[in-house]
């Protein structure tokens, strides 16, 4: 926008797991650069996590959100990152008990409007009671929302676009899925579309139309609101001197090593372990395969690994316990192939550095993701078997038809092509963004 106008002040508030404050933070950078004032909004252990560069820290202020403890889930457990499986619907319900304290921060900080993570309905109502706008923010692919929508809106018609199908026990899960209640008696079809009937006027989607125009176009008619995408909002890597991975990695060759990581709210189960392992071994490939553990189970990598492992793959693989610099390895430029879950935050990191996927999805909006990797043509995927499970073989063979053979090629090209593409985009979705935002704050344009 060409006009100025006063500074808009905006609270931000997401849902307490890493791979959703990322995609938030880098909204707020994007819009501090405008004229935009940002309470960062969460926990405090997932604050004491976030670093603020020095260029946003005016802008930006991480705002601490009191969630109560439940038995069982003392302070230090209120963010998914190593969280037992078991305690998310805990986690679930204590964030769900947050509304006073958010209220209270409306009511101190006085912003424009909340900008609020999927499946948190009393965000909204909360901002609501204090007369300002909310609007819906999910990092989260088109393509899987309206695929979803598509069966909670129109359960009768066949889904329009043939690239996104998936397998029998992928559609049970997901049936399975909608329709359980939470702890609060809701079911996630429910607190889904209260959120969206909630949101004001618009949607904000991390995404771009050169990517999902089509499916960003059929959302909006199936929710009858304004789908505005966000474009990509991946990190920028932060490079360090003297760290062990790069210097491990710069003695490999050019696009010969995989990166391997299932995000940071998924565990392995010891079956899929083996058979990740065993594929790895198979494929001769250069790897570096990042394995977690929740915070409660104490296992060291020799006993959770196949007996050997270890010492048989020490010349070429490198197996990090716990966090790993995503962004740094994706784009070094010995890294060929990313064994990923296909989180859509993952999928948009793989393409901007032009890294080549293999999709290996685990769970939640994942098999739809990865649908949309081989649509695109920046992917495989690692067909399940007739009971559901990986297989070895299949992932080794997957793994060098993407990164090692002629066939990938076709590939290998067309993530590049499609990188290329996203560092040249700019910022014309943020554009869009703020002139939404503007609007719906009712803030004037002209002198300030």
């Amino acid at each position: 926008m060409a006009t100025t106008r006063r500074t808009v002040s905006v609270l931000m508030l997401p849902w307490l797991a890493h791979g959703h404050i990322g995609p938030f933070l880098e909204l707020a950078k994007k819009l501090s650069k405008r004229n935009f004032h940002i309470f960062l909004c969460s926990s405090p252990v997932i604050l004491s996590s976030i670093k603020i560069p020095h260029e946003y820290c005016s802008a930006i202020e991480l705002v601490e959100l009191h969630v109560p403890s439940l038995p069982g889930l003392p302070p230090q457990y209120h963010t998914t990152r190593g969280l037992p499986p078991h305690l998310i619907p805990k986690l679930k319900m204590a964030f769900d008990m947050a509304g006073p304290n958010l209220s209270d921060i409306i009511s101190d900080r006085q912003p424009n409007m909340l900008i609020f993570d999927y499946l948190l309905p009393w965000a909204p109502e909360v901002a609501r009671l204090h007369g300002i706008p909310a609007v819906n923010f999910a990092s989260v692919a088109a393509g899987a929302s309206s695929f979803v929508f598509h069966f909670i809106k129109r359960p009768g018609d066949e889904y329009p676009f043939k690239a996104i199908r998936l397998q029998d026990h992928w559609m049970a899960k997901y049936r399975n899925q909608m329709e359980q209640a939470s702890e609060n008696g809701m079911s996630i079809t429910e607190r889904v579309m209260r959120c969206i009937d909630q949101s004001s006027g618009l949607i904000f989607l991390k995404t771009f139309r050169e990517l999902e125009g089509k499916y960003i176009d059929y959302l909006s008619d199936l929710l009858e609101k304004k789908v505005v995408p966000v474009g990509p909002l991946v990190q920028d890597p932060v490079q360090e001197d003297g760290d062990h991975i790069t210097e491990w990695l710069d003695k490999k060759e050019r696009s010969s090593t995989i990166f391997v990581s299932f995000g940071t709210e998924y565990f392995l189960t010891e079956k899929e372990r083996e058979e990740i392992a065993y594929g790895l071994e198979l494929s001769s490939v250069n790897f570096i395969w990042a394995v977690k553990f929740p915070v409660e189970e104490h296992i060291t990598l020799e006993e959770a690994l196949p007996r050997g492992f270890l010492e048989r793959v020490r010349e070429r693989g490198l197996v990090i316990e716990g966090w790993a610099p995503q962004a740094r390895i994706l784009a070094h430029r010995s890294v060929g192939g990313f064994v990923s879950h296909c989180g859509w935050g993952s999928v948009m990191e793989s393409m901007k550095f032009g890294v080549p996927i293999i999709a290996m999805p685990m769970h939640l909006d994942q098999p739809l993701d990865a649908r949309i990797v081989e649509d695109v043509g920046v992917g495989l995927e690692v067909m399940r078997n007739e009971s559901g499970e990986h297989e070895r073989k299949e992932i080794a063979k997957v793994i060098k038809a993407v990164v090692v053979e002629e066939g990938g090629e076709r590939v290998r090209n067309k993530v590049k092509e499609v990188s290329i593409g996203i560092r040249n985009k700019g910022d014309e979705e943020i554009d869009e963004v703020e002139d939404a935002i503007v609007k719906l704050c009712g803030v004037a344009t002209g002198s300030v």
